[in-house]
């Protein structure tokens, strides 16, 4: 494929991703198709209960900030700390960063960053929310990709991610913009979605997949890969199986839509695990 193809199609996943989570915003789609309920019968809080959010965490977010887009809780993973500098990609209505900076506390600062200027505006007028309800005045959110990040080099103690890099056209560069904004010894937490084998060609080709996090997915050992091409050492890669499997458990719209193309007698965790992504930046 010509460079100019390569970069027809990774302009189109973005036009595609970008319209989608912008239908999202305005409450009118979901990460999971054009359906109006992102997790099926399950409401996004308790989505995000059962895939490791705590109640308490949950009750420190604005109203509308959880639209039930998570794969995994990857402020949990990042095991942060008072005082830390924390950028969050892809950061849709602000569900991770209004919990981290929670955590890192007014000494610390969270940065959000989003394609989707529906998706920044909705975060925004959010935060406004979040100072009044915490006093807390430590979060800000920019409009940029996740592919060319408008933040400094060697900037960042901590990146975040939740179910989004996986929609990139274009993951190594996405690692290789985390390993520039982290500064030395700064880690990466990411929770995304993964292959453990290479899924059906109709999957792949479906757009709906790909914006339910599915069809942009690449294999666990790409990651690794990407990672240690990267520069990043320390990497630990843990897969949760059951998250998927709690999709098809409230008949979610996506889980139901890509098990009808699967091979007779398989699910959807034969193929795709949620994974929790750590890696450390050398010092």
């Amino acid at each position: 494929m010509s460079k100019r193809s390569d970069s027809d199609e990774s302009e189109q996943i973005h036009r595609s991703v970008r319209e989608a989570y912008a239908r999202i915003a305005a409450g009118g789609g979901s990460c999971c198709g054009p359906s109006a309920d992102c997790c099926g019968s399950l409401s996004a809080d308790k989505h995000a209960g059962n895939i490791g959010y705590s109640n308490e965490e949950l009750a420190s977010v604005p109203e509308g900030a959880n639209m039930g887009l998570s794969c995994g809780n990857p402020t949990a993973v990042a095991s942060l700390k008072p005082g830390e500098v924390v950028l969050d990609l892809g950061s849709g209505g602000g569900f991770d960063v209004f919990i981290a900076a929670g955590k890192v506390g007014p000494g610390g600062r969270v940065i959000g960053v989003d394609m989707t200027a529906e998706m920044l505006g909705k975060a925004r007028g959010n935060a406004a929310v979040f100072r009044q309800r915490t006093g807390l005045d430590n979060v800000e959110f920019r409009l940029g990709e996740i592919e060319h990040l408008p933040v400094a080099d060697n900037s960042v103690d901590v990146v975040i991610s939740n179910c989004v890099i996986n929609l990139s056209a274009d993951k190594p560069q996405v690692w290789r913009e985390v390993a520039r904004v982290l500064k030395p010894g700064g880690r990466a937490a990411v929770s995304d979605l993964a292959l453990l084998q290479p899924l059906p060609e109709a999957i792949r080709e479906s757009v709906t997949a790909l914006v339910g996090c599915v069809a942009g997915a690449v294999l666990v050992q790409d990651t690794e890969e990407m990672l240690k091409d990267a520069g990043f050492v320390d990497i630990v890669l843990e897969k949760k199986t059951d998250y998927v499997d709690a999709m098809g458990e409230v008949s979610d719209p996506l889980y139901v839509e890509i098990t009808r193309h699967l091979p007779e007698n398989t699910r959807m965790s034969d193929y795709v695990t949620s994974l929790n992504v750590g890696a450390v930046k050398p010092s």
